[in-house]
């Protein structure tokens, strides 16, 4: 009797396992983004002050609907806009209230309840990091991943409204010229993030920022004309953001235009994103190993070949190549930015396959990812299709490789072997 020995991918992601749960980072988000944090002002102060609730009643109830909410959205096994955008306007008005009840309660100065929250924002971004060696909301695949996003996004809300408020209580503004500064340096990070900047800490950056220029969006539009305001009041401030809330996410439940694309641009005639996981999986021989070649430079670079031939010299392997998105672009998921710079990655590899191919001694897939990161390009390619080890040819940065937080080093939190070229 004959024993094979056999050869099965080892999954990559640890626990269950679910498609992306946040949307894209486009228009949109930041669109509803603000009118949350709007509402969270607004809407809190409605019930506290104009119901009489009292600060303690409201964050009870407000508290307890968040917690049913949350069952909801850690329930599903995707990103469902009407639930996660309803756990969004629950978290921003917890958030305000934790800050509320800090400083109107218990007397604790605005300046120290902003200490504490940045601190207690970099111990869960430290913990976050160290778990799973990154902070994108692109692979928001796991549901420690989410817990992880959710406590974030609580803090942040509770950090910008100490912050925000801080600020007012520094420079005496009143509502109309307080949503100037926020919006301004949320602008300066869009800057920033265009000219290069990285884009997980700018988009941390920007959410927090959203928090105070949505408040001071709402207490300018709530304030009397006495204070400078334009006199809408809190509920009809809050009726006004939760109606244009709904009818936004209606037409992203409809239209989908906060969902990744469903397949990669790939070569012509290389198969989409769903049929090469149906491909390598289905592979006959059991000794053959599955091989991820990642590599940043869109082509055959003498060092990538020969990384390849000695891994294909070695024993049996399938190779699948990806190449990051080089668009950064995501204003829009149509956003011609990335398609076209798209097409241009696509271009070198097609003249650039017959050389890889050749390395390797056989057929190789390659497809340019959706993603701009190479660790999103790589996680996203892991969590759909099972592989035994990786190449990265991705160019290393002096200080992250120094710190030892390079792609290689990143990547070696899967337990797979990893060769760096």
């Amino acid at each position: 009797m004959t024993t094979t020995t056999t050869h099965d991918a080892p999954t990559a992601f640890r626990g269950r396992q679910m498609l992306n749960k946040v949307p894209e980072i486009t228009v949109y988000f930041w669109v509803i983004k603000i009118l949350c944090t709007t509402v969270g002002e607004s809407f809190a102060d409605y019930i506290n002050e104009t119901l009489g609730f009292g600060l303690t009643n409201t964050t009870l109830v407000f508290s307890a609907a968040l917690v049913v909410v949350l069952v909801a959205q850690f329930a599903l096994r995707r990103y469902v806009p009407p639930v996660y955008w309803s756990v969004v306007v629950l978290v921003s008005v917890v958030g305000t209230l934790l800050t509320d009840n800090l400083t109107d309660a218990h007397g604790v100065a605005l300046w120290i309840s902003t200490t504490v929250f940045t601190a207690l924002l970099i111990l869960v971004f430290g913990v976050w990091w160290l778990r799973e060696r990154t902070l994108s909301i692109h692979t928001i695949v796991t549901t420690p991943r989410e817990s992880f996003y959710w406590l974030t996004v609580l803090v942040t809300f509770a950090l910008g409204t100490a912050a925000g408020d801080w600020t007012l209580e520094l420079t005496g503004w009143g509502p109309g010229p307080s949503v100037i500064l926020p919006a301004a340096l949320i602008l300066a990070v869009l800057v920033a993030w265009r000219f290069g900047a990285g884009p997980v800490l700018s988009f941390w950056i920007a959410f927090i920022l959203t928090r105070p220029l949505g408040a001071n969006i709402g207490d300018y539009l709530g304030s009397s004309h006495a204070d400078g305001g334009l006199g809408l009041g809190t509920f009809g401030t809050s009726v006004l953001f939760l109606a244009a809330i709904l009818l936004t996410v209606v037409y992203l439940t409809i239209t989908k235009r906060d969902v990744i694309e469903e397949v990669y641009a790939h070569r012509p005639g290389a198969p989409s994103a769903a049929g090469v996981g149906e491909l390598l999986p289905s592979i006959d021989d059991s000794a053959v190993r599955r091989v991820l070649v990642i590599s940043d430079r869109t082509g055959a670079t003498p060092e990538l070949l020969r990384a390849i031939e000695q891994r294909a010299k070695q024993g049996p392997a399938r190779f699948r190549l990806i190449v990051p998105n080089p668009a950064q672009a995501e204003v829009h998921l149509l956003h011609p930015e990335r398609h076209d710079k798209a097409e241009e990655a696509e271009g070198v590899l097609e003249q650039a396959t017959p050389a890889i191919e050749k390395a390797a001694g056989g057929k190789v897939i390659g497809s340019v990812s959706i993603r701009h990161d190479p660790m999103d390009a790589v996680e996203e390619t892991l969590h759909n299709e099972p592989f035994h080890e990786i190449i990265v040819s991705v160019a290393p940065h002096g200080v992250a490789r120094w710190l030892h937080q390079d792609l290689p080093h990143r990547l070696r939190h899967f337990g797979l072997p990893i060769t760096p070229v």
